[in-house]
């Protein structure tokens, strides 16, 4: 509160709007400027009341109908309020602005001797904050048991603030302010009011028993400002000119005694129970809901088995059926092959029977042949007989020779054509022989393991059989087992999604800005609660990393990458999301473009027309854009012309932010700079604009500002000379138009290109014509980067064209 003899500015220090002067800004203005930048909209509120005590009276400045409000004292906690006043929650500056301003109107406020708007009344400003956070539950909970497992823990607390700004009205005497008539009756009041503000002062400063905040209203709003729960500033405001000298010693003398005054600060914090019953009402629908359709889905997966039973036994029936009929039909085969061999049998026997008959005949032959041997040795010894006698007859003896010989050649040729014929006989009773019955035990012995093997193979079908009928019933009983281990395991992946939900799907850059917004907000309990979820959420996804990398290792990157090529689309867009996540890390990219995935996802690029694929492969890309190494081959591929012509056909938001993302990796090398600008980058980057998506443009404004840099960098060493080609493609005329026009994020980046631009002295004529000087001023004085401030003060400070069209 300020506090100080009338016209020495009390209401200038503490209810000055400055709108439109920053720095004019009193202490109400610049605390809800500083609540406001502090807080969160999705946990905070943040409600204000404006009052003024005027003659003993509580009226309320936001809602002037509103006269004489109680104070009312809660018995057990001592705590003031003030039932009636308006309470009106705001939501940025410039309704700050709207309600003092009725206040300020509102207000009593007249003209005296010491000051030409000399405040009547005193006005006070409160202030109410609320913030909704979790704590790790400590103490014995006194939630009932049902909901302990859904709250994981945790309760919903709000904690709740109360900031007074009071802006006294200044004591006062007659014959120096020329009060009269209502005025003096308005400075009784006043003084009144001030003289009890100053006993209570005196009494706590004392130690005294008794404070007499009852004395006046003042006094009584205030009780908790002095020696009660409140951490107290006071601003003691007085005058230089001697006339004065009692009152701004007065006025010292009160801030002294002020100053002995010891509060105890306490921390207010409630258990949000409404928000808890909603929380756990919610949670017990949705697992009711959820347990009546797991029971409806394990029913229909009990129907489903029990028509795979029965189909299975169908085909067992079957089954026997037809082993039946195949044994029946190897039995009539069985019975036809005994006949066979009956048969052959009786052939056999016909055969011998032959058999015996040749050697009788070869018996006889052997005889004949014996009797002939026989006559001739007769033959030849009557011939020596009749030489030895018969001398004397030579004509008789030379017949008798000539027929001996021809007798000779004859028998001759009988013995050789009779051991020809014996030859012939024995080898046509051999071979007969042998042949016969070789062929015959040859085909016996093959008839014989033919219907010996199909026996075995029956037998072996039927085994078959039984231990198929075995093996369904031992997988029905496994399958109903597996059921009831699923719904076990489906149950607690659930509740671990439920506690996982709330950090995954949180995004990584609205956490790290929550995360400095309760630093600087000094909130330890709410900075605690944020790098709790962090830590989870970098857990998780480090755990979800961890996965893919060991089903990377034990499939192998060859694999992954052929899967690229496959005709079924789900088995690409799996495999092309594996690659896209092995590409996050630094160690996967070099085996990627060894094995040929660059390749393979350029092709992707180029001949696919899905987009979830052109979402995942650009993805990919960008984060092998990441390496200077891969942007050359990127480059060199046609890389950039194929992320261009993606970006103009697809109208998919997160397919236009990846593509803009590798576009923009790819602006980071001034090498490329002309080959992007040729295959389209800079232009497919400046159509993506046109989507307004804050994601989406916050890629391309890091791109340009990408471009930029590097281009400024060269330019400086003496390496390029000329222009800047972003010039060339219309970025700059763009960039002045729009700077303005976006998030925060996108904005730091465009103003960083805008100033790295104007750092090229050959830029200077297209900037001065596009109306840039302005612009350039403009992120001097008011960007929040460091970076693009002090560049576009050296610009404008080192670029004579500039300075002259400054002047």
């Amino acid at each position: 509160m300020a506090y100080g003899q009338t016209g020495t500015g009390k209401t200038y220090t503490v209810g000055q709007l400055g709108k439109e002067d920053p720095s004019q800004r009193g202490i109400m203005v610049r605390a809800l400027e500083h609540i406001l930048s502090s807080i969160s909209l999705e946990t905070d509120s943040v409600a204000v009341s404006y009052l003024q005590l005027y003659l003993e009276s509580v009226q309320d400045l936001l809602a002037p109908e509103k006269t004489n409000i109680p104070i009312v004292e809660d018995p057990k906690s001592g705590e003031v309020s003030l039932p009636g006043a308006a309470i009106v929650e705001i939501k940025d500056l410039e309704h700050v602005f709207q309600l003092l301003q009725i206040g300020e109107t509102n207000r009593h406020a007249a003209n005296t001797k010491m000051n030409t708007e000399s405040s009547r009344s005193h006005a006070i400003l409160i202030i109410y904050l609320q913030r909704s956070v979790r704590i790790k539950e400590e103490s014995t909970s006194t939630i009932p048991n049902v909901a302990e497992h859904i709250l994981a823990d945790d309760l919903p607390l709000v904690l709740k603030s109360k900031l007074l700004i009071v802006d006294l009205a200044g004591s006062e005497r007659i014959d120096k302010s020329g009060s009269e008539g209502h005025m003096i009756e308005e400075a009784k009041f006043i003084n009144l009011s001030l003289s009890s503000l100053g006993k209570c002062i005196n009494a706590l400063a004392e130690n005294s028993p008794h404070i007499p905040t009852r004395d006046s209203k003042l006094t009584r709003m205030l009780r908790d400002s002095f020696g009660g729960t409140a951490r107290t500033s006071l601003v003691v405001t007085v005058g230089p000119s001697i006339r004065h000298y009692s009152e701004t010693s007065s006025t010292i003398l009160f801030g002294q005694r002020a100053m002995k005054v010891v509060n105890t600060i306490r921390l207010k914090e409630e258990v949000d129970y409404e928000s808890l019953y909603k929380k756990v009402e919610s949670e017990v629908d949705h697992l009711t809901s959820e347990i009546e359709r797991q029971q409806k889905l394990k029913h229909n997966e009990k129907i489903q088995l029990e028509e795979r039973l029965k189909e299975s036994e169908t085909f067992l029936n079957d089954l026997r059926m037809t082993s039946a009929m195949q044994i029946e039909n190897l039995q009539k085969e069985k019975h036809q092959f005994e006949y066979a061999i009956k048969r052959l049998m009786h052939e056999l026997e016909e055969k011998e029977h032959q058999n015996k008959v040749l050697s009788e005949r070869i018996i006889h032959l052997e005889t004949s042949l014996n009797e002939k041997k026989q006559q001739q040795l007769e033959i030849f010894s009557s011939t020596k007989i009749l030489a030895e006698t018969s001398k004397g007859h030579e004509k008789k003896m030379v017949e008798l020779v000539k027929q001996l010989e021809e007798e000779r050649s004859r028998s001759a040729s009988m013995k050789s054509h009779f051991n020809i014929l014996q030859q012939q006989l024995s080898d046509a009773q051999n071979s007969a022989q042998e042949n016969t019955a070789r062929e015959l035990k040859r085909e016996l012995s093959k008839i014989t393991k033919e219907f010996t093997s199909q026996v075995h193979s029956l037998e072996e079908k039927n085994s078959q059989l039984i231990s198929e009928k075995d093996l369904i019933h031992v997988e029905l009983k496994s399958a109903n087992e597996k059921v009831q281990h699923e719904t076990r395991h489906r149950e607690s992946l659930e509740a671990e999604v439920l506690r996982l939900k709330r950090p995954l799907t949180d995004n990584c850059v609205e956490e790290s800005k929550a995360l400095s917004g309760m630093i600087r907000s000094g909130s330890g309990l709410g900075s605690d609660a944020l790098m709790s979820k962090s830590g989870k959420f970098k857990e998780t996804l480090s755990s979800l990393r961890g996965l893919i990398s060991k089903i990377f290792e034990e499939v192998g990157l060859t694999s992954v990458l052929a899967l690229l090529k496959s005709k079924d689309l789900e088995v690409q867009i799996h495999a092309v999301k594996v690659v896209a996540n092995l590409s996050v890390e630094d160690i996967n990219q070099e085996k990627i473009v060894e094995e040929g995935g660059l390749d393979a996802l350029l092709s992707l690029l180029e001949t696919s027309e899905n987009t979830t694929i052109h979402r995942a492969t650009a993805g990919a890309i960008a984060n092998l854009a990441m390496n200077v190494s891969n942007q050359g081959l990127i480059m060199s591929k046609g890389g950039a012309r194929l992320l261009a012509n993606v970006a103009s056909k697809t109208d998919d938001l997160p397919t236009m932010r990846m593509v803009a993302g590798a576009i923009a990796n790819l602006c980071g090398n001034e090498k490329w700079h002309m080959m992007l600008k040729r295959d389209g980058g800079i232009k497919a980057m400046l159509a993506m604009f046109q989507t307004g998506n804050d994601d989406v443009i916050a890629q391309i404004a890091r791109g340009l500002a990408n471009f930029a840099k590097c281009e400024s960098q060269v330019t400086s060493q003496g390496h390029r000379k000329g222009p800047s080609l972003l010039i060339e493609d219309g970025v700059l005329t763009w960039i002045v138009a729009n700077s303005t026009m976006f998030s925060p994020p996108a904005r730091r980046h465009i103003e960083l290109a805008f100033s790295y631009l104007a750092q090229n002295e050959e830029n200077s004529r297209d900037i001065i014509v596009s109306g840039g000087i302005k612009e350039l001023l403009r992120i001097s004085r008011e960007s929040s980067r460091e970076d693009a401030r002090s560049l576009a003060k050296k610009a404008l400070n080192s670029n004579p064209a500039f300075l002259k069209e400054i002047q």
